[in-house]
């Protein structure tokens, strides 16, 4: 089943500078503004391999995966970045608060190796489609640095709590720590003790993982591996670096994506009576939105707010469920149908609002983003509450997907506290 072990991680030098400078968010939620921050807080911080950015006068759009890997290889001579002395795994921490709420939560995972596996082994299994474009670009940077320069995070079972309860005790050493810029207190630990490892790996080794988040860099790495043929002995593109965490974990959580559409194909009247019929429509202000659809789902509704111009939004209250879900064409579960994503993407967005393709939607994970919207020209905005973990491995364990951006598991795995290349593979 899964295969774990510990690795040599490149982790910053005390010399390189505070952590606070040098770490990031993973690739895929930084925006192109953001990414010039970050830059320009330290030149090592971890965009600079992570997001290399192209520049005038380059011979062609490969050569910023070239900069990247010339780069680590720099940083590496400089002792900017140094392998971990002997091997180990992580256990990662973090500690932070939930938007509007005062409770403190915490979530404890261990960064390891694991084999990839074909999905069809049903070892790793995956809950989200994925964008072929998004793939491409990841593949590139793998092959120019031959390095899992970010962490994936992925989920087990462990109902009695026992894996968790043996990782927070294993003997670690040279903790680091920084707060990233959304406040989660971030502290990452080396364990080294042989027998903690042993143990953790043999407890994992009957388990299946699900992965949470980097399906992108999770199929990029499996195609990495499989473009290299059959090898009679481990080879080193047989694994990926995971931060993998207990779907027990009290602070396990997940919080919704919204969906702004930038042109909406009917407006106005027309679009509440190509709604009327399937939803109860309620009179809302934009910034209230969200709590008017949690307080549906609360009473176990299914709803959605959509953001109008001038403030003025509307909860969309389903009148019958199952009729939406019988209206969603192409194979799927019940379940799956029966999943908000599934219904707003299958039924509102392609049915009702008549939209063509996924390119007019962009993704947002703060309400008043999604609310102020379409008064910044957007033509519409579609708030949501997330699924739930149990909907997650539903869908996995049935070997079905949801559509993109279903989940989002806060908070993200910090990019550049531990890296790993491929070359130090043991």
């Amino acid at each position: 089943m899964a295969q774990i072990r510990p690795f040599s991680g490149l982790r910053y030098q005390p010399s390189a500078g505070s952590l606070d400078d040098l770490t990031a968010p993973p690739y895929d939620v930084i925006s192109s503004e953001q990414r010039i921050e970050l830059a320009a807080r330290s030149p090592h911080n971890v965009v600079h391999l992570t997001l290399p950015e192209a520049l005038e006068g380059d011979r062609s759009k490969f050569v910023k995966y070239a900069r990247s890997a010339a780069t680590l290889t720099q940083w590496r001579k400089e002792g900017v970045l140094a392998p971990e002395a002997h091997p180990a795994i992580y256990r990662y921490t973090q500690g932070f608060r939930l938007p509007h709420s005062p409770d403190h939560l915490s979530r404890t995972s261990f960064i390891a190796l694991i084999k990839v596996e074909p999905y069809a082994n049903g070892v790793v299994l995956p809950h989200e489609q994925t964008f072929p474009k998004h793939k491409e670009d990841r593949l590139r940077i793998l092959e120019a640095t031959r390095s899992h320069l970010e962490c994936i995070f992925g989920l087990y079972e462990d109902p009695s709590g026992e894996i968790l309860e043996q990782l927070k005790r294993a003997p670690a050493h040279q903790g680091v720590s920084t707060t990233s810029d959304d406040g989660v207190h971030q502290h990452l630990e080396p364990v080294t003790d042989v027998e903690s490892i042993r143990m953790l790996s043999t407890m994992l080794f009957n388990k299946k993982v699900w992965i949470a988040d980097g399906h992108h860099r999770y199929e990029t790495a499996l195609a990495f591996r499989e473009a290299l043929g059959p090898k009679d002995e481990p080879v080193a593109e047989d694994f990926m670096m995971m931060a993998l965490s207990s779907l027990s974990d009290p602070g396990l959580v997940l919080l919704p994506t919204h969906r702004i559409v930038s042109e909406m194909p009917v407006t106005g009247q027309a679009l509440l009576d190509r709604l009327s019929p399937h939803f109860e429509l309620v009179p809302t202000q934009n910034v209230h939105l969200l709590a008017g659809v949690e307080a549906a789902a609360k009473e176990g509704k299914q709803a959605f707010g959509l953001a109008l111009p001038d403030f003025s939004g509307y909860v969309l209250v389903a009148k019958a469920p199952k009729e939406l879900q019988a209206m969603i064409d192409g194979p799927g579960s019940p379940a799956l149908k029966a999943l908000d994503v599934s219904v707003l993407h299958g039924v509102i967005l392609e049915k009702l609002v008549g939209l063509p393709g996924l390119e007019a939607i962009s993704y947002t994970r703060d309400e008043t983003d999604a609310a102020y919207a379409p008064d910044k020209g957007a033509g519409a905005a579609f708030l949501m509450v997330p699924p739930t973990v149990d909907d997650m491995r539903t869908i996995s364990l049935a070997a079905e997907k949801m559509p993109q951006k279903s989940t989002y598991y806060f908070p993200k795995i910090l990019s550049g506290l531990v890296l790993w290349s491929l070359n130090d593979f043991i």
